[in-house]
């Protein structure tokens, strides 16, 4: 059976820190390891919160900065020397771009809600026929859920359907449901890995 949609994952796979050296100098600088900042911006509570589209993003950096014991008049600086090595790949955008008309594209993240803003902004929504982040829907991969409402919103069949995801249970959720998966580690790989479920 064929591949009628294709899901994309964003942080980790279209948008990934290719530079660490920003991030590793704002953690020297707050005195905390590189993993241990990671962590609090990507795994603590306010984190999952975000996530979940309970909070906002700028609560969640609110949450940060106080657990990092910096004034709310640093938040900006923070996040902004946080992200400063995350790089979108262009390339791939263009062939998500192109598998366009013969698949329908959706993009699924667990995503803050500043995130629909961000694809707008950078002018990418044009690559996707549906967008579905966590905070606007209330639900985190790897739930079942959050694949069943993507597939719906495609009227895509899990078995005409793959997901593109840099996490291994994220993809391993998805392929519970009957979807392909695609892990990615690197965008030649992912290719030629999708490529080959495609075709």
């Amino acid at each position: 059976m064929s591949i009628e949609a294709v899901f994309f994952d964003l942080g980790g796979v279209i948008l990934r820190t290719e530079h660490q050296a920003p991030r590793e100098h704002l953690a020297e600088r707050l005195d905390l390891s590189y993993e241990d900042l990671v962590r609090i911006v990507f795994e603590s509570e306010s984190a999952r919160q975000a996530s979940l589209g309970r909070i906002t993003t700028p609560q969640h950096w609110g949450a940060v900065a106080a657990r990092l014991g910096r004034p709310a008049s640093e938040i900006a600086s923070l996040r902004d020397e946080f992200f400063a090595g995350d790089v979108l790949d262009l390339e791939l955008l263009d062939f998500i771009r192109s598998l366009r008309p013969n698949h329908r594209t959706g993009l699924i993240s667990n995503g803050w809600s500043d995130l629909r803003d961000y694809v707008i902004r950078n002018k990418f929504d044009d690559g996707f026929d549906v967008l579905v982040i966590s905070a606007e829907v209330g639900l985190l991969k790897p739930d079942p859920q959050i694949y069943e409402l993507a597939l719906r919103k495609l009227d895509a069949e899990p078995g005409r359907s793959v997901l593109v995801d840099d996490t291994a249970k994220n993809v391993e959720g998805a392929r519970a449901l009957g979807m392909s998966g695609v892990l990615f580690r690197t965008p030649s790989q992912m290719r030629r890995d999708l490529e080959s479920v495609l075709w």
